[in-house]
């Protein structure tokens, strides 16, 4: 037997097995009327389903498991949420199971009955130790199934993030600038910084840094100065101008000590991606956008417009060095590329557009978002890659952002059968 619960959850869900003449373990008649609704929280796998024992009408949840004794070995009998537990199905009854109160549980078991081209399939087409399980037969999904897959991947994913967005706003008390402005920095972190980058952001209100924005050596001296990475001492012009300036707003604004450079990570990180530069980037976009969040929701679903906003050089001294007191040769690639731009789009816009919509429960912001997206170039990474050596070739930033939250949400933790690609090959050659 090598199968996992989710493929029972899965033939219980759409009822592929042999329906006639049911029966529960101790001989009592069984007909199903629904299955119920498939529950992927706490609680019973499925909520109000109703089946019909002896002739007599119930109404409740469904539990499934391999075996039955495993009941009791995930505690089930003792939590009053599976009370309600109307029936029990399990592949094998190998012990007879109760509720809290003792009364016993009517259990079908399902060994023999489940179609043989479903098990078949679950067998032949899903390989677990592979990092894309359906790889090898993903040329046999429909375009329509995958294009299902990936909205609902990448729904999943920005649901994900704009909760963290929302979760933002509520600590500024529903200031969107605010929160514009702190996950703003929280993208430029790119995952390896993304923290310390959200935490410099809360040292400094966005309202100080729109006052001072005319002066881009102010808010390079507050962000920097807050961030621990100004050099304790120096014979540079530049750097000691930006002590001096944070030492006055510190006064000024009575702050605490910020940060400290053990915060930050430069460890195996590209110099275009130092947390220096990066800032550099940051006070450059911020003096020129006077309001950040109005400039993100600007009524536009085209690429492009976001370059002007996003697409800056940073200072003079940036345009030689990616950290302080190192100079380098003079490069384009110190102010922001095309790829880095993309990402930001993604990243920063995509879920203050969700998130937006969310809050205010416009859906019309969701499909602001997919219009985007598709017109967006298709990120390249190795899960991009992956689904594209299987025959799956990513388009654009649509398909590619489905192709990530597939891979992670369902393709990384096994949770294929979750997944409408794989419920597709099971179902394709089952009927």
């Amino acid at each position: 037997m090598n199968f996992r619960e989710d493929f029972l959850q899965l033939v219980w869900k759409y009822q592929y097995f042999d329906r006639k003449g049911l029966q529960t373990s101790n001989g009592q008649s069984l007909q199903i009327l629904n299955a119920g609704i498939h529950n992927h929280r706490e609680g019973p796998d499925f909520r109000e389903a109703s089946i019909i024992l002896d002739g007599v009408n119930f109404h409740g949840h469904v539990e499934v498991h391999r075996f039955a004794s495993e009941w009791k070995q995930h505690a089930h009998e003792g939590d009053p949420a599976y009370n309600s537990v109307i029936l029990h199905v399990v592949w094998k009854e190998d012990k007879e199971v109760f509720r809290k109160d003792g009364t016993p549980i009517p259990t079908l078991e399902l060994e023999g009955k489940i179609f043989l081209d479903i098990w078949r399939n679950y067998e032949r087409l899903l390989d677990y130790n592979q990092d894309l399980p359906c790889a090898h037969a993903l040329a046999k999904v429909p375009e329509i199934i995958r294009f299902s897959a990936l909205e609902k991947a990448l729904v999943e994913r920005l649901q994900e993030k704009s909760g963290q967005l929302l979760q933002i706003l509520e600590e500024t008390k529903g200031d969107w600038e605010e929160t514009a402005y702190r996950w703003l920095f929280h993208c430029f972190g790119f995952k390896t910084n993304s923290q310390p980058m959200q935490d410099l952001s809360s040292l400094i209100p966005y309202k100080i840094l729109q006052k001072h924005r005319s002066q881009i050596s102010a808010l390079e001296a507050m962000l920097f100065g807050q961030s621990g990475l100004l050099p304790p001492e120096t014979d540079e012009p530049y750097i000691r101008h930006l002590i001096r300036e944070h030492d006055f707003y510190q006064k000024k604004f009575a702050w605490d000590q910020g940060l400290k450079r053990q915060h930050w990570n430069f460890k195996g990180v590209r110099p275009s991606n130092f947390p220096t530069l990066r800032i550099a980037q940051l006070a450059a976009i911020l003096a020129q956008a006077p309001n950040l969040f109005q400039a993100v929701m600007q009524d536009s679903r085209d690429f492009s417009s976001f370059k002007k906003l996003l697409q800056v050089k940073p200072s003079d001294y940036w345009q030689f060095h990616y950290s302080f007191g190192k100079p380098s040769e003079k490069s384009a690639s110190r102010g922001i590329s095309g790829t880095v731009l993309q990402l930001l789009t993604i990243n920063f816009v995509m879920p203050l557009w969700f998130a937006y919509g969310r809050y205010f429960e416009n859906p019309e912001w969701k499909e602001r978002c997919f219009d985007l997206l598709q017109g967006i170039p298709s990120e390249s990474n190795f899960i991009i890659r992956k689904f594209g050596e299987a025959g799956w070739k990513a388009e654009n930033a649509f398909d590619s952002q489905g192709m990530i939250g597939l891979y992670r949400s369902y393709c990384t933790p096994k949770k294929c059968l979750q997944c409408k690609v794989a419920q597709s090959l099971l179902k394709s050659e089952g009927k």
